[in-house]
């Protein structure tokens, strides 16, 4: 028998066997990948990617570890608009497509002008021609000129279409904004002045139809908050105001239409933001989606986060570019807040609106009353009365810039606007109101760039001043760094661009629209035997 190889030498025979089997191994995979790849279609690629993106017409939103800010959604065959960006998110969610994805803004054209119509845009939308006298006659257009009158105002010049009144009506023009964009969603390719090409710019994810059978949501096109703060008052010889008449035209309007007749309104989407608005009409059209700041004077079963959309008011202080926004040693104020301290008359609205416990759904208003006294002493707190009188906003927007928190608290209605005043300035919110809802919080954590106080809690002597100073530079920076992020998801303008307070409206509108399309279509399960289901 010959012996055996020294120990040193079976060590390398037994190196040499295992690297040789690892390597047929490898290669066998790498065959067995290849040919799945081969027969796999591009698009399952495409999806593949697609979930590590964020999108906002999913269903959930998941973090992926390590990034507190990314989001993450299921994908739909909706169109995508934009590619987001770190700690943003998507504004609706991606296409499947076989051909790959154009990149930079010369793509983001080319997919505007290619695709955004009515078989690839998330949500198709049919506008009611509704007389001037409800949405731009407010604003002084009548639409006449030469030749026949023209029933919308000319939008292809962002700059000549009608101007909404500034101060504090500015803060519930949501259902202007919304008109104007998805007017110019009808304009061809290349529309608009030489400065500004709207249609090319604008994201694909609300196209208007104008045939009745393809739409997916009708929008009544009625600024009713302009009318709230224009016509609710009587003028001399009204019996009626004139905010009160435009209700019940509206109504009579809606009620002779075949489109609300067929599924009662349910498919329809009104715009009623400010708080007063609608007050006659809300009831008899609550079937309707509305498009509200929040639920403080609306019962339950008129409006209620099933079926209704909640936007952010249009702030009124100056927004804070990236890199102009002040740190935290540029800002020796601990806490801010200005505004109206004692509570107006409760509205019986607010009394009658209860929880399923039976307790009052919105309670709010009086902790205003007893912070003040406080924190009024304070001296790195900023707690005073304000308006917008003797340049209130000027104020506001040097206070909420030079302050670390700013406070925003429950008053006459949960919400206001100061909180998203608050956002745009960078100035981390301290939301006060435990009864609050927030615009899009199905894909925005507002727990990453805000802090929540229980009412309970804050008006107890020495809480919130030891919970803000327990807060370190670092968590404080963690948050300015994501409110800057999310800033242009609460900004209105015309042109709208990806993922503003326009878009996020509409996508919002358009994952809302997947359970009123479920309800609808089962209901018409039976239409040809004259039955319901």
């Amino acid at each position: 028998m010959q012996p055996l190889p020294p120990p040193e030498h079976r060590r390398v025979l037994r190196f040499v066997v295992f690297m040789a089997v690892s390597f047929l191994a490898l290669s066998c995979w790498a065959l067995v990948n290849s040919r799945i790849n081969v027969a796999m279609p591009y698009s399952a690629f495409v999806m593949r990617d697609v979930d590590k993106t964020s999108a906002l017409t999913g269903v959930e939103n998941r973090h992926t570890a390590g990034d507190p800010a990314s989001t993450s959604a299921p994908v739909l065959a909706v169109p995508a608009t934009s590619n987001a960006t770190a700690g943003s998110v998507k504004l609706s969610g991606p296409v499947i497509r076989r051909e790959p994805p154009l990149a930079g803004e010369a793509g983001e054209r080319e997919r505007s002008e290619r695709s955004c119509d009515a078989d690839s845009a998330a949500l198709r939308v049919y506008v009611y021609d509704l007389p001037t006298e409800f949405h731009f006659g407010m604003l002084g257009w009548d639409g006449k000129g030469k030749g026949k009158p023209a029933a919308w105002p000319d939008v292809r010049d962002a700059r000549a279409a009608p101007h909404y009144p500034g101060g504090l009506n500015l803060q519930h023009s949501v259902a202007y904004w919304l008109t104007l964009d998805i007017l110019s969603s009808a304009l061809p390719p290349g529309a608009g002045s030489d400065d500004v090409v709207v249609r090319d710019s604008r994201p694909c994810v609300a196209v208007r139809v104008t045939n009745a059978s393809l739409a997916d949501v009708f929008f009544v096109p009625f600024f009713a908050s302009l009318s709230y703060n224009r016509h609710s008052k009587l003028r001399r010889g009204e019996k009626v105001s004139r905010n009160r008449v435009l209700q019940a035209e509206l109504v009579k309007y809606l009620m002779r239409k075949e489109e609300w007749r067929r599924w009662g309104g349910k498919n329809h989407l009104i715009v009623p933001h400010h708080p007063n608005s609608m007050m006659e009409a809300r009831k008899k059209l609550s079937a309707t989606m509305f498009v509200l700041s929040d639920f403080g004077r609306y019962s339950p079963d008129v409006a209620n986060l099933k079926k209704d959309v909640i936007a952010p008011y249009k702030h009124v202080v100056r927004s804070f570019g990236d890199g102009d926004s002040p740190t935290f040693d540029q800002r020796p104020i601990l806490a801010y807040f200005q505004g109206a301290i004692h509570r107006k008359a409760v509205s019986p609205l607010l009394c009658s609106r209860r929880e399923p416990t039976g307790r009052p759904a919105f309670q709010g208003g009086k902790v205003r009353q007893k912070l003040y006294q406080l924190l009024k002493d304070e001296r790195d707190v900023h707690f005073t009365y304000g308006s917008v009188r003797q340049n209130g906003i000027r104020r506001a927007t040097a206070g909420m810039s030079t302050s670390k928190f700013c406070l925003n608290i429950a008053g006459d209605t949960p919400s206001s606007n100061r909180l998203f005043d608050a956002i745009v300035s960078h100035c981390v919110p301290v939301i006060i109101s435990d009864d609050i809802e927030l615009p899009f919080e199905d894909v925005l954590d507002y727990s990453e760039f805000c802090v929540f106080v229980r009412s309970a809690d804050a008006a107890k002597r020495g809480f919130l001043l030891r919970l803000l100073r327990g807060i370190s530079r670092d968590e404080w920076t963690k948050m300015w760094m994501r409110l800057k992020k999310v800033t242009r998801h609460f900004e209105y303008q015309y042109p709208s661009r990806s993922g503003d307070a326009v878009q996020m409206i509409w996508s919002a509108v358009a994952r809302k629209m997947h359970s009123v399309q479920l309800q609808l279509h089962k209901r018409g399960r039976f239409q040809r035997t004259g039955s319901e289901s």
